[in-house]
């Protein structure tokens, strides 16, 4: 079983699950949409004000304000486009704040609702990621095939059908998901680094593997999970020396995690 370094290793850089462009180009859409049906009463105004500024403290990343905003919101009398819109936002603040169960309720509503298709990916990608960091991995793959045969395709989708596989201990399927991720996206550090690991770890092509956790690395050189990846990969090609210096790194950036620890254990017999 993957345990929580994997999930920081093959599915953390997948949040937000829309890379933050199309979510702009989504969020001012919302934002237009309530502006512009609002402009004849003075409640509907309201309500517009109250979505927008909302909507506007997300964008910033405030998302426990952004959450505050929107469950204080009366929305008796929105329309239900409206309702749709705040329980897909209250949705969206409850998974960047991992409190997992509200976010499904509300997510669930808004998948249900219909409508918008981009609203409809983002719900459905992001109920999959909530299941495989949970722990639900069918549960994931059912909402990722879903969206795979209406003919969405993406780096985040593939990623993170492949992790599924992963913790289900099926590497082959995992290895071709994340082969199909790089074929959208060649330079996807989550695709780059879970493939490298995969390769390395079980030994099917661990130069290669080293090879696909160097060019992460170098995106993100900060990434305890990424650098104890590497050095697994240095590890398993037989380079004792790079090996013990990168999870040694590792070690002093996440003390506390058991994998890395473990990593550094196997590596230098114990030593400090």
């Amino acid at each position: 079983m993957a345990g929580d370094l994997s999930k920081r290793r093959m599915a953390s850089d997948e949040k937000p699950v829309l890379n933050e462009k199309t979510q702009a180009r989504y969020h001012e859409k919302a934002s237009g949409r309530f502006e512009s049906s609002s402009v004849e009463k003075k409640d509907k105004r309201k309500i517009a004000r109250g979505l927008k500024d909302g909507i506007r403290l997300f964008r910033m990343k405030k998302w426990d304000n952004a959450l505050k905003l929107f469950l204080g919101l009366d929305s008796a009398g929105f329309s239900r486009e409206e309702q749709t819109e705040l329980a897909y936002f209250r949705g969206l603040c409850c998974a960047k704040l991992e409190r997992f169960d509200d976010a499904i309720l509300y997510l669930e509503q808004v998948g249900a609702a219909g409508g918008d298709m981009l609203r409809a990916y983002q719900c459905r990608l992001t109920l999959a990621y909530i299941y495989v960091t949970t722990g639900r991995a069918k549960m994931a793959e059912f909402e990722l095939k879903r969206l795979q045969h209406a003919g969405f395709e993406s780096a985040p989708l593939y990623n993170t059908l492949a992790y599924a596989s992963y913790i289900q201990n099926d590497t082959s399927a995992a290895i071709e998901y994340y082969e199909k991720s790089l074929d959208l996206d060649r330079e996807n550090p989550t695709a780059l680094n879970s493939m490298g690991y995969i390769l390395a770890d079980t030994g099917l092509d661990p130069l290669r593997g080293l090879r696909f956790c160097r060019r992460a690395l170098e995106q993100k050189p900060q990434n305890p999970a990424y650098i104890d990846s590497l050095g697994w990969a240095y590890y398993k090609c037989g380079e004792m020396t790079e090996a013990r210096s990168l999870l040694r790194r590792a070690l002093e950036l996440a003390p506390q995690e058991r994998e890395i620890k473990e990593h550094f254990r196997i590596v230098t017999g114990g030593a400090v």
